[in-house]
C-alpha cells in the first residue's frame, strides 16, 4: 500500500534531519493517514477510504464527500475515489 491519500494524493515527501553540528542525513515526512468510513448521501452507503487528516477536515468544510468529490480534480484522486465520483454523479443526475 502506498502512502498516499486517496482524496488529495498527498504523499511522502523527503528532507534532512539536521544536526547542532550542521550533519545533515535522509528522512521521510510521512502524511498523517486515517482509514475513515465517509458516508455518501448520493449513494446512500458508507465508502471506506484512505485519507490525511487535513483532507479529513476539508471533507467536512465543503460538506460531505459527495460535494467534495464534485469539486476535486481528476488527477489528484485514486482510482478508487474517481470511480466513486463517477458513481456519485450518476445517481445525482438520475435523482433529479
Amino acid at each position: 500500500m502506498s502512502r498516499r491519500c486517496e482524496l488529495t494524493g498527498k504523499a511522502v515527501l523527503a528532507g534532512n534531519n539536521v544536526s547542532h553540528a550542521h550533519n545533515k542525513t535522509r528522512r521521510r515526512f510521512l502524511p498523517n493517514l486515517c482509514n475513515v468510513s465517509l458516508m455518501s448521501e448520493a449513494l446512500g452507503r458508507n465508502v471506506r477510504l484512505k485519507v490525511s487528516a487535513s483532507a479529513l477536515r476539508t471533507v467536512e468544510h465543503r460538506g460531505g464527500l459527495d460535494a467534495f468529490l464534485a469539486k476535486a480534480k481528476n488527477a489528484e484522486l485514486s482510482l478508487k475515489a474517481r470511480r466513486i465520483k463517477r458513481q456519485v454523479e450518476k445517481a445525482q443526475t438520475a435523482a433529479s
